[in-house]
């Protein structure tokens, strides 16, 4: 495989979903220490959620989801089905870009920290890859998605808070876990909306094939709302501001037949990174 096919297959436009949480998680933690973000190891871990942590991601994704894939059109045309003769080499590749940062990671974090990054392993391996695929065992499916990106975010704040010797505060630590939970959750579900035609068709069980359309959106809205609520603890009216930004597009997705649901999901990279970007600039402020 080539790279500008590897580079594909790692959707560069989702890198945002791995990279947010690790900033913020970072900012919830250093606030206004700047100084962090020259650390090397805050470099390095960084550059891994970019290109290599969404290369395992989606390639492992890409592996085992191929029978499902190749009934998609959005798979063939908004993202990229991988055929099983591309399999091993790109299983090769995973390996070779992510297994470094692994070892690196054995050699130089602190137990609490290293468990939160072998959870982002875990909950992005197995949430595709057998024997759990979990993407095929409806609420599991949410719950593994959602864990890989909580884990990420718990991971860089445990990371900079033991860097500035800070004492973690783990009842905060475990509000925003919830919080983040749900709204992960919420992003899932919703994004298997789409996919509810072609997942049936391949009889993949998904939470959004088993609730339907607007029960799937009822049940985002609410996660939404319990996330802003949550988050509020942490950074006022500005989370139920986007809260009610959320509240207000899942309104809008029970109203819309299935090609303008999935025109709205298109933008929910643009619309989750803005999102991204005013809370971690939130944070710094705090």
């Amino acid at each position: 495989m080539n790279l500008k096919r590897i580079y594909t297959i790692s959707r560069p436009r989702f890198w945002i979903y791995e990279i947010g949480p690790y900033i913020v998680g970072i900012a919830a933690a250093a606030s206004n220490t700047h100084s962090i973000w020259l650390i090397p190891i805050i470099i390095i871990f960084f550059f891994f959620f970019t290109y290599p942590a969404n290369i395992y991601i989606y390639g492992i994704n890409d592996i085992y989801d191929y029978e499902t894939d190749k009934l998609n059109p959005k798979k063939v045309s908004y993202e990229s089905l991988v055929h099983p003769r591309e399999h091993r080499s790109l299983l090769k590749h995973i390996f070779l870009v992510t297994a470094p940062f692994l070892i690196y990671g054995i050699f130089t974090l602190s137990i609490q920290s290293l468990v939160a990054l072998c959870l982002f392993f875990f909950f992005a391996g197995f949430y595709s890859a057998k024997p759990i695929r979990a993407k095929a065992r409806p609420i599991l499916d949410s719950i593994f998605s959602a864990g890989h990106y909580v884990a990420t975010g718990v991971f860089s704040y445990i990371l900079a808070s033991e860097l500035l010797e800070f004492n973690i505060s783990w009842t905060a630590l475990s509000i925003c876990i919830v919080a983040s939970m749900a709204w992960a959750i919420s992003m899932h579900a919703y994004s298997a909306v789409p996919d509810i035609q072609a997942d049936k068709d391949a009889h993949l069980e998904t939470i959004a094939t088993k609730l339907g359309k607007n029960k799937t959106i009822y049940v985002c809205a609410f996660l939404y709302a319990l996330s802003a609520l949550l988050a509020s603890y942490y950074i006022g009216i500005i989370s139920l501001i986007l809260g009610g930004t959320y509240l207000y597009l899942m309104y809008k997705s029970v109203h819309t037949n299935e090609d303008e649901l999935f025109k709205m999901y298109t933008y929910f990279p643009l619309i989750n990174s803005a999102s991204g970007m005013i809370i971690f600039f939130t944070l710094l402020l705090l």
